[in-house]
């Protein structure tokens, strides 16, 4: 278990920075296995993506307004967003910049789980298979 990756991607689909894609390319160019890595990154991400959706979702005022700095209006945006695009939008949760804040969103509006975990996951897992497969 390449447990570096593995971090990198947790760390890089919460709220935090950071750059797992570049941490995949660089263990596949050194030979590593295609397949392990990029279920690795992706378990990882999608960790990440699960804690940031426990945030929305079981986090009270105190976390969602002071230390989120989340406001009505954008708790509002995200509801008529969710409303017009659905959970299908949770397929883009690997993107960079809005990602993280859907993944937030969909534990705010309460989304299912299972829901969640599938559409995130399938993103996921897409994003960094195509980054793979020059290595394939």
């Amino acid at each position: 278990m390449d447990w570096t990756l593995f971090s990198s991607a947790l760390i890089s689909s919460t709220l935090f920075p950071g750059g797992s894609e570049a941490l995949l390319l660089y263990r596949l160019n050194e030979g590593g296995d295609v397949v392990g890595l990029v279920l690795i990154a992706t378990l990882g991400n999608l960790l990440g993506s699960v804690i940031t959706y426990a945030m929305g979702r079981f986090g009270n005022e105190a976390l969602h307004r002071k230390w989120l700095k989340i406001s009505e209006q954008q708790i509002a945006h995200a509801e008529t967003w969710f409303a017009k695009y659905g959970k299908p939008a949770l397929l883009l949760a690997w993107l960079p910049v809005v990602g993280d804040p859907l993944c937030l969103a969909a534990g705010l509006l309460r989304s299912g789980l299972l829901s969640f975990l599938v559409l995130a996951g399938v993103g996921k897992l897409l994003r960094y298979a195509v980054l793979a497969l020059p290595f394939v």
